[in-house]
């Protein structure tokens, strides 16, 4: 029987902040289901905000404001925009449902025109893993972690 857990935060411009999930053994997996971004101040910022979740951690911030779907890593993103005037929130969400981990996540963000912090909630379906499927994600932890 699988249950949804949650993490809430916010996080810094250019940050990246850990989640921990990994286990000894391997047996927990997770799935991304729900993936929400929300501006600390709403309507008062100019804002422009890139939110993205990785199975491996990031050396550097030159691809923060940049999505790529090709990147294997890539478990989810999420844009923000808004500006002072018109408050109109643009908002975004993509979450690759399907993709199992077991690993811990990496969360990075970038406001594109400023330097404002963002806030973020997660949601997590937590799954058990048989052998065949924790084998799958360790290797595919493993291969993801290689090719950084």
């Amino acid at each position: 029987m699988s249950r949804i857990i949650s993490f809430r935060g916010k996080i810094a411009d250019l940050g990246t902040e850990t989640i921990v999930l990994h286990t000894r053994d391997g047996t927990t997996g997770y799935r991304i289901k729900k993936l929400e971004v929300m501006s600390i101040q709403p309507g008062v910022l100019n804002e422009s905000h890139v939110l993205q979740i990785f199975t491996v951690a990031k050396t550097d911030t030159s691809f923060y404001d940049n999505i790529d779907f090709s990147d294997t890593t890539l478990l989810a993103a999420a844009f923000l925009q808004q500006d002072d005037q018109n408050y109109n929130p643009g908002f975004e969400s993509i979450s690759f449902d399907n993709t199992v981990f077991n690993q811990d996540i990496y969360v990075t963000h970038a406001d594109v025109v400023g330097s404002a912090a963002i806030n973020y909630h997660i949601e997590l379906e937590k799954i058990t893993l048989d052998l065949n499927e924790n084998t799958v994600a360790t290797l595919k932890d493993i291969r993801s972690t290689t090719q950084v």
